[in-house]
């Protein structure tokens, strides 16, 4: 009984491992009240992996005990369908963001990018390549270009549960495979735990929850299903990936797209985004006064902004702060939080670009700066929008300006 336990402790640990890889959420925001909601729906999305581990920990232990065989056999089952389930996790990965594709294809999206965790495929000029880029909060994303809007409508609710609803229906495929044919130790577990994890993965993006460093499909579905300015605020995002993919910098884009919206319209998630647009904007036309202005507003007051926003927002006060000679204003912005959340995301250009400026302005230590400017171009020979990695650019070069002044 004692080493069942155990087994079952070690499989929820390792599905806990999966979790962190998937979502990365967990973080503070904002103010106690909303620090509270978060930790109370992260419970939520631990004890649904905890159910997953529990339920693939029974069905290692069953099927291992069936199969008799030495301690020695059995230790070494084991340890394969521990490392198999690392592998269904991410096949279920692919088959969630392969449901995003599917159904945003047949609602008349265009196909812009799919990521599996640092594994990118970008359409790039007519042509698919490969690029290697992360996004913390997230273990794959699949992102397309949206129909024209019509009565300031397009459909959100397939593309959006389209990754959910092909766990669903994989998870039963699965299921009914493990039923039908005839029982295979290898085949029939692999199935089960394909079916189990499907499930499990379908429920945590299905169900409307906020993770903290982002929103959940079925949370973001939630929102657009209200339609108005959320629907149009999430064209703008999914519109403003494609032109940067095309080669279009935010500065270069439409002025009308980037009206700012009011306090109460930024509590919404979507709408939120939109506003976190009209900051990065600001900051490539290089009006650094009114963008620090406008970041410092929206950090301080209620928002739907997401920890992931948060923290590059934080990276574009702090540079703002740097080449303005505020270095006060930019410890108080390095909060032990802050830090967590830039290492996190240490291959990101603009947080590059934001440890560079804080190397050379802040510390004065132009060995390190020059440092941190090669681990950039390292990353940007691989990141896959080059429009704004060349932003990034003469972002530095100001830095470089500003130090020789």
């Amino acid at each position: 009984m004692k080493g069942t336990f155990g087994l079952l402790v070690y499989g929820f640990l390792v599905l806990r491992k999966a979790f962190k890889i998937i979502t990365k959420g967990g973080i503070k925001m904002g103010k106690t009240e909303k620090k509270k909601k978060s930790k109370g729906k992260q419970w939520i999305v631990m004890l649904l992996f905890m159910a997953i581990g529990f339920a693939c920990g029974l069905v290692m232990i069953d099927y291992v005990e069936a199969s008799g065989g030495s301690p020695a056999k059995s230790l070494g089952k084991l340890l394969f369908l521990f490392i198999m389930m690392y592998i269904m996790i991410l096949v279920q990965m692919v088959i969630h963001e392969a449901g995003h594709l599917v159904f945003g294809l047949a609602s008349g999206y265009r196909f812009s990018s799919f990521r599996i965790m640092n594994f990118m495929w970008l359409k790039e000029n007519g042509k698919i390549r490969h690029r290697r880029f992360s996004l913390a909060g997230t273990g794959g994303q699949c992102l397309m270009g949206p129909p024209d809007l019509q009565d300031g409508k397009i459909p959100v609710i397939l593309y959006n549960l389209g990754g959910a609803l092909m766990n669903m229906i994989t998870a039963l495929i699965f299921f009914c495979l493990y039923c039908i044919v005839p029982d295979s130790f290898y085949f029939s577990i692999m199935m089960l735990m394909l079916a189990i994890i499907g499930v499990g993965i379908a429920v945590m993006n299905g169900v409307p929850l906020k993770l903290g460093m982002v929103n959940n499909d079925g949370y973001n579905a939630y929102e657009l299903s209200k339609g108005g300015m959320p629907l149009r605020a999430f064209w703008l995002q999914l519109k403003v990936n494609e032109q940067i993919a095309k080669g279009i910098r935010l500065k270069d884009m439409p002025e009308e797209w980037f009206s700012i919206p009011s306090d109460d319209e930024m509590q919404n998630g979507m709408i939120a985004v939109k506003g976190v647009l009209v900051c990065n904007r600001l900051m490539d036309r290089q009006d650094f006064e009114e963008a620090d202005k406008l970041m410092q507003h929206f950090l301080e007051i209620d928002s739907g902004i997401v920890g992931l926003h948060r923290c590059l927002l934080v990276c574009d006060r702090m540079y703002c702060g740097l080449i303005s000679g505020r270095k006060e204003n930019v410890e108080a912005l390095l909060t032990k939080e802050q830090k967590n959340l830039m290492k996190s995301m240490k291959k990101s250009p603009s947080v590059l670009r934001t440890e560079y400026t804080y190397a050379l302005l802040g510390k004065n230590d132009v060995s390190k700066a020059e440092k941190i400017k090669a681990l950039f171009e390292t990353c940007a020979k691989t990141y896959p929008y080059q429009i704004e990695v060349d932003a990034e650019r003469g972002l530095m070069c100001i830095a470089d300006r500003q130090r020789e002044i």
